[in-house]
């Protein structure tokens, strides 16, 4: 079971990985192993995850899910599969836990006080003083 939060967690039976061919960094092996990574999550029929995380998880893979819900994620930023496939992991599980935390209550919106207008209409006409003395010259009587 891979933890997502401490309510939530999946089963490592429901993540898929085929390795690839890279077009990173391997030097000669580089045409040889297959080291980049293609992790398949299907986030519409796993039964680990609550709906709303579903739903808000689809919405942040953005371009990564496909028709089907299925979320594809491929590592390939290092030489080895390990290090990929655990790359890959860590950005599926950064992906549904940032799904996993709900999101802020809508903006209530505020007035400001009869106060704060007093205060700010008293600035405003002090500032106003101030540039209309600078614009007279004073008279040489």
């Amino acid at each position: 079971m891979i933890e997502i939060t401490p309510a939530i967690s999946i089963d490592e039976r429901e993540i898929a990985e085929e390795f690839v061919r890279s077009s990173g960094p391997g030097g000669q092996n580089v045409n040889k192993l297959s080291t980049a990574v293609q992790l398949r999550f299907n986030i519409r029929s796993s039964p680990s995850l609550p709906n709303d995380v579903a739903i808000r998880a689809q919405k942040l893979a953005g371009k990564r899910l496909t028709n089907d819900g299925v979320i594809i994620i491929v590592a390939q930023r290092f030489r080895t599969q390990e290090r990929n496939r655990s790359d890959a992991l860590e950005r599926l599980v950064a992906l549904l836990r940032e799904a996993a935390e709900p999101p802020p209550p809508p903006r209530r919106p505020t007035r400001p006080s009869r106060a704060a207008k007093a205060r700010r209409m008293e600035s405003k006409a002090k500032r106003s003083t101030v540039k209309s003395l600078r614009g007279s010259r004073p008279s040489d009587d």
